[in-house]
């Protein structure tokens, strides 16, 4: 399974790229400097190393002292210890000869004596193994490394052949060379890492402040992008500092570019909102004035169908036709005429409205327009008010039934349920946008109305797009339904006008669209102290004083209104 990698930023790429960089110059400034060093201390002990074996030669080649009339147990008393000058070893106790210096003399029959001089300058004779290894060294005037093993280590051996047919083997020990390359691999790899972390600090620091343009342009561009520039008007006056547009750079470069293309998009913006404003007067316009005639149309042709003559069959049918028209029309045009109204913003009437007495009456009149539906309300025991436009709120209401109605076919159950709850208070979450099952927190009580059917559901393509303007499931104008794909985008406009949020989930067999009203509560309100508008606020004080001895009985009204539509909605 590949796994995929998190991209790093530029300032770590370029921080990492640095300290890469720098680690590998100091590892080849580190080896080119250990491995100089090591040349240069070989090529001086092999210095010594030639000088040492002249040294040999020239005491191998040297007679052996004669006799000197001393009794031989005195002279044995005065001689030294180890090798006789003039005897096999006897190169290794010539003047010059170094502590740890190694001699090897092997005979013509073949006998190998091989020692080490010591400090006091004596002569340690080697192991049987030792003498074997040195008696391989080649002769051929070159230096070579061997190691000895044990505590003698490695050494630089040379052989030469005497004039008497002897060969001599010396050796100076590498330990000394070893150990300064040791010393200088810990200095470097010391100093290495100390640099490494000190281009890291550093480097850090000048990339954080070379980038800082950068991290304005993209705090530009970033305060840009969480603009609403999809509607409504837009003011587009962000722009990239005149510090980050120098076109030397190439932060510069970028900044200008980026404010030339924010200058073009302001532009379109502008332009978009004057098209979508003349359309909006447009159709403010053109729904008014239709008004007048369409009401004219539905007069004379009501006051044709009642008047007293007989009038002929087909004569009768177009005038009803005429009329039905008509009416459809007026609702059309109506609700373009809302909608116009409320992309203006135009503030609507602020009043408090009782839910729970509009759901019985909308759900009551639902129950009228498609009794072949079974209509369920579930209302809370005490009334649920929010401050808003009532003909509005019923509207939507009435929208989303209707919407139940038209796309389920008879038989099916449409559940209404209501509830308030005061989420600051109760610390509940809601559920926000049920579409994404994202949970959203909210602060402020709320009324929560969820209308639900079990009808075959809205087609995930259209899902996405169920509040936008003449939206349809079916592409054709269906005049059996009268659906003109106004309904839903009319409860969207005033559910957001009202400062609330709207919501849908669908799949076959279940719909369900969820509304989010803020709640206004009374004085001896439960859930918490008024939170509406101040002309909610002052209106829903004296609507509570006033309703004080009667709220119970019209909560029993309520209820029971509710209970009877419920019961004739099942039989």
């Amino acid at each position: 399974m590949r796994v995929k990698l998190r991209r790093r930023t530029l300032r770590t790429q370029l921080v990492f790229a640095t300290i890469a960089l720098s680690a590998a110059v100091s590892v080849v400034i580190g080896l080119i400097s250990v491995i100089s060093l090591n040349a240069f201390l070989e090529s001086r002990l092999d210095d010594q190393l030639t000088s040492a074996v002249r040294r040999s030669r020239v005491a191998a080649d040297r007679p052996p002292p004669r006799s000197t009339g001393v009794p031989p147990l005195l002279a044995a008393s005065r001689e030294r210890p180890g090798p006789r000058p003039g005897s096999s070893l006897g190169f290794l106790i010539a003047p010059g000869q170094g502590q740890g210096t190694i001699g090897a003399s092997i005979g013509s029959n073949g006998i190998v004596s091989a020692g080490v001089l010591g400090s006091t300058g004596s002569v340690t004779a080697l192991s049987s193994a030792q003498r074997n290894r040195i008696a391989a060294v080649p002769v051929d005037q070159a230096p070579h490394t061997l190691d000895l093993g044990g505590s003698l280590g490695s050494y630089r051996l040379l052989a030469q052949v005497t004039p008497r047919g002897e060969t001599i083997i010396t050796g100076l020990p590498l330990s000394g060379v070893r150990a300064a390359v040791y010393q200088l691999t810990a200095v470097v790899v010391a100093v290495g890492v100390l640099g490494l972390l000190a281009v890291a600090f550093v480097g850090a620091a000048i990339v954080r402040r070379a980038l800082r343009p950068l991290n304005r342009v993209a705090a530009t561009a970033t305060s840009v992008s969480e603009l609403p520039l999809d509607r409504g008007e837009v003011a587009l006056a962000v722009r990239v500092p005149d510090q980050d547009t120098d076109p030397n750079t190439e932060v510069g470069q970028v900044g200008s570019a980026l404010n030339r293309m924010l200058g073009h998009v302001a532009g379109a913006l502008r332009a978009r909102q004057a098209s979508e404003a003349r359309v909006r007067r447009f159709v403010a316009d053109a729904s008014h004035e239709l008004r007048t005639p369409l009401a004219s149309i539905r007069g004379y042709a009501e006051l044709t169908r009642r008047s007293g003559q007989r009038l002929p069959p087909d004569v009768a049918h177009a005038l009803s036709r005429v009329e039905s028209e008509a009416i459809r029309m007026t609702g059309l045009v109506e609700e373009l005429l809302l909608l116009a109204r409320l992309d203006e913003g135009r503030p609507s009437a602020r009043a408090p409205v009782d839910l729970s007495r509009l759901l019985v009456d909308a759900i009551s009149d639902a129950h009228a327009a498609g009794p072949g539906h079974r209509w369920l309300l579930d209302l809370p025991e005490d009334p649920v008010t929010v401050c808003g436009d009532e003909p509005q709120l019923h509207q939507i209401v009435a929208n989303l039934f209707a919407n139940a109605r038209v796309h389920t076919p008879p038989g099916s159950t449409v559940t209404v349920r209501l509830t308030g709850l005061n989420l600051a208070a109760s610390g509940v979450v809601s559920m926000g946008d049920l579409s994404s099952g994202k949970p959203e927190a909210v602060g402020s009580p709320e009324a929560i109305l969820e209308v639900t059917d079990d009808g075959p559901g809205i087609s995930p393509d259209l899902l996405p797009e169920v509040f936008e303007r003449f939206a349809r499931g079916d592409d054709s104008r269906s005049r059996g339904t009268g659906s003109t794909g106004l309904g839903l985008s009319i409860v969207a406009a005033v559910v957001t006008a009202h400062g609330g949020r709207v919501a849908v989930c669908s799949r076959p067999g279940r719909t369900r669209f969820t509304l989010h009203l803020p709640l206004t509560h009374s004085t001896d309100s439960p859930t918490g102290a008024n939170t509406g508008p101040d002309s909610c606020a002052g209106l829903q004080v004296a609507a509570s004083t006033s309703r004080a001895t009667s709220s119970r009985s019209d909560e029993k009204d309520v209820t029971a209104r509710s209970t009877a539509s419920a019961t004739a909605s099942a039989n």
